[in-house]
């Protein structure tokens, strides 16, 4: 590989390295000596006294690049080596490689490549919203800064459209308005760079809202093009690697992002404003607890102890309420070692809260404050559309009872075992060596589960499929549980919570049974059993998906498509 010159690598090496990049910047404008702390005074006798410009460059150079490794190591040389690489090695490309020269000249200009400190800007989408006072020839001056996605003109005119993560705005670009260097660093920036601009807002001549730059300041080079300008990202495997280019390429990506933030926002003032507090519980468990779902393992090497990544946060939340955390809440990471699919991602992230003397019912009503909440801070109002079907979520919403629902649309006995058995055999599921709530709750999720458009409360579960829930007075096989449905997803479960320790180790035991060692849950959380004997008050839990929630209301079809960066395979 050919080494670059002493020369480029003190250009290149001036975004890096604080004296180089002042040396450098203090010849290019002329030589002209301002007064800095850190710069050592043989350079500048060098820069004031050779004669000969390359006598100086040569000085500079020498000096520059020694004073520099004695303040920190060998930077300039390290930041050229990387450079040569990504210059020399022929896989670059030649766009990187016209972009790459494209840098050393902006860097000659006197502008730092990779930006400084830009403050008292204003967001672009609040100088549009500025009012320009009808007749008058300049409007206010406004300081802006953001990425460069579109460019059109040519002579001494350039038009720019600059975009930041609320709006995008029209620059105007003259070589009378910025000068000389101005106009020399236009000619050099390309699309995707960053850029501040310095200027007074007004209209062209066919009325699109405009700043007339006076002033640029370049924040920051693009070596890589961004995607076809009108298309932005369109690969959907590419979207999900290069997240950050589908971010700043595709408006509509950006805003689900920002959507989805102000979301979670609102469910936890909702949540503030009911008393519950914030916690964070363990993500490494020893036990994987809280859920039926099979756990990542990983080891902690000092006290040689293999872990789970958590599957739920539950049972340690509900250890909180034992030691009087009345009202507890974490918008939790959770880790579950299954498939992927539209709606099933590997890491998710869920929101559980736990309400002391509380129930299910009170579940119901928070789960509605919740989503009610959220939608409010989308806007768009509660009838909204997914994937073309039309959801109100105006509560209150619905409550269905399983057995009712398996009945309407599994044609199915709920209360006669034969009449389950034959119906699941006749749809393909596997029946021999399951207990018959097991078959049961199969055929709901096969015939019931698809109908459900909600939003709908589907209430009273078998209790033999739910450990940790409390039964109903009326009828102990029948557990207070709830889950929310909207268009066959699942949103929300909830329960009025176990909290007999007596029944919850028994219960325990009993879907223990059988199971395989690797499968979640297959080993006892004594721990949990003890807290429960020192009484956890009567209350009410509830988990919600985000993401799930984040796809409905804000219409995507792919889970994938609110996560920020999902689980993928490695490139090859």
């Amino acid at each position: 590989m050919q080494r670059r010159s002493v020369e480029s690598k003190v250009v290149v090496s001036m975004g890096y390295d604080p004296i180089a990049r002042v040396l450098e910047l203090e010849f290019r404008q002329g030589g002209e000596v301002r007064s800095y702390p850190e710069t050592p005074a043989a350079v500048w006798d060098s820069l004031e006294h050779a004669a000969a410009p390359d006598d100086v460059l040569r000085k500079f150079l020498a000096k520059a690049e020694k004073a520099a490794k004695q303040k920190a190591g060998k930077t300039i040389e390290a930041t050229a080596e990387s450079a040569a690489i990504v210059t020399d090695d022929a896989s670059a490309g030649a766009l990187e490689r016209t972009r790459f020269d494209k840098l050393e000249k902006i860097a000659a200009l006197g502008f730092d490549p990779w930006g400084e400190r830009f403050d008292d800007r204003t967001s672009i989408e609040a100088v549009r919203g500025m009012t320009l006072v009808e007749g008058e020839a300049h409007g206010p001056r406004v300081r802006v800064a953001g990425r460069i996605m579109l460019r059109r003109g040519q002579g001494k005119v350039v038009f720019l459209e600059l975009r930041d993560w609320t709006e995008r705005i029209q620059i105007f670009v003259g070589k009378n308005q910025v000068g000389e260097t101005g106009w020399a660093l236009c000619g050099e920036i390309d699309l995707g760079d960053l850029l501040g601009v310095d200027g007074t807002l007004g209209r062209t001549k066919t009325g699109e809202l405009t700043i007339f730059a006076e002033r640029l300041t370049f924040l920051g080079k693009s070596l890589l093009p961004p995607p076809e300008k009108w298309h932005g990202l369109t690969d959907v495997e590419r979207i999900y690697r290069q997240r950050y280019v589908d971010l700043f390429t595709n408006p509509e990506s950006l805003a689900v992002f920002l959507a989805r933030s102000r979301m979670i926002a609102a469910m936890r003032s909702t949540l503030a404003e009911r008393g519950f507090v914030e916690v964070e519980t363990p993500t490494m468990q020893s036990i994987a607890g809280g859920a039926a779902a099979r756990p990542f393992v990983t080891h902690h090497n000092t006290l040689d102890l293999d872990l789970y990544l958590r599957i739920a946060p539950e049972l340690y939340l509900k250890r909180l309420l034992v030691g009087g955390m009345e009202r507890v809440f974490e918008i939790a990471r959770v880790f579950r070692n299954e498939g992927i699919s539209p709606r099933h991602n590997p890491e998710f992230t869920m929101l559980e809260a736990y309400q002391a003397y509380g129930d299910y019912d009170a579940m119901m009503e928070l789960a509605e404050a919740l989503v009610t909440n959220a939608i409010a801070a989308i806007g768009g109002g509660m009838t909204r559309s997914f994937q073309g079907t039309e959801i109100d979520f105006t509560p209150p919403w619905p409550r269905k009872a399983y057995v009712d629902l398996l009945a309407e649309h599994a044609g199915v006995d709920p209360a006669d075992p034969a009449s389950i058995v034959s119906a699941a055999e006749r749809s393909g599921i596997e029946t021999k060596g399951k207990d018959i709530h097991v078959i049961t709750n199969e055929l709901f999720e096969e015939f019931v589960e698809d109908k459900l458009s909600g939003p709908v409360f589907v209430i009273d579960y078998p209790a033999a499929i739910c450990p940790l829930t409390k039964r109903k007075k009326s009828n102990p096989e029948v557990a207070e549980r709830f889950e929310l449905f909207v268009c066959g997803m699942e949103l929300a479960n909830a329960y009025t919570e176990l909290n007999d320790p007596m029944l919850q180790e028994k219960l325990f035991r009993a879907q223990l049974a059988g199971q395989k060692e690797e499968d979640s849950m297959a080993k006892m959380d004594d721990d949990f059993v003890r807290a429960l004997k020192h009484a956890m008050p009567p209350a009410g839990g509830i988990g919600v998906g985000i993401d799930r929630l984040a796809m409905l209301l804000l219409d995507r079809a792919s889970i994938r498509d609110v996560v920020l960066f999902p689980l993928m395979r490695p490139e090859s």
